[in-house]
Parts: structure tokens; C-alpha cells; sequence
């Protein structure tokens, strides 16, 4: 397998080689696999309960225009 990495991430990469906590760029992208894998797990898994609550919920009076402008006004702020 080959894999690039661009300048900020190789830069990462050689700071935590110097630190000493890994000996090796392979033990780096490892460990940043298996956090991502975690990661992403608990995304997934959180983003499940959030649909579970939303079947099983109370339904909200809201309408989705009512939501979409809600949001825009968040994002002008």
C-alpha cells in the first residue's frame, strides 16, 4: 500500500517521531487509525440515538421553513 501525505501532516508526523513517543512513522498513522476508527464509531452511534429520539419523540410544531430560517439566522450571526 502507498499513501501520500501532504507537508502539514508529514510535518505532524516527524513531531511525533521527535517527541518520543513513537519510534516510527507507522506506529503514528496506526494509532491515528485506530482513533479515527473510535471516532467514528461513536459518530455513528450517536447519530443513531439522535434518529431513535427523533421516531420516538414528541414531533416538533416547527415546519422546516421555519427551521431552515432558524439556522440561516445562526449562520448571519
Amino acid at each position: 500500500m502507498n499513501v501520500s501525505f501532504t507537508d502539514k501532516q508529514e510535518k505532524y508526523i516527524s513531531a511525533q517521531l521527535e517527541s518520543g513517543d513513537f519510534q516510527n512513522a507507522s506506529e503514528v498513522v496506526r494509532d491515528a487509525l485506530r482513533l479515527h476508527e473510535v471516532y467514528r464509531h461513536r459518530v455513528i452511534e450517536d447519530l443513531r440515538l439522535e434518529i431513535a429520539k427523533g421516531w420516538t419523540g414528541q414531533a416538533s410544531k416547527r415546519t422546516a421553513s421555519d427551521i431552515a430560517k432558524a439556522k440561516s439566522e445562526v449562520l448571519k450571526a
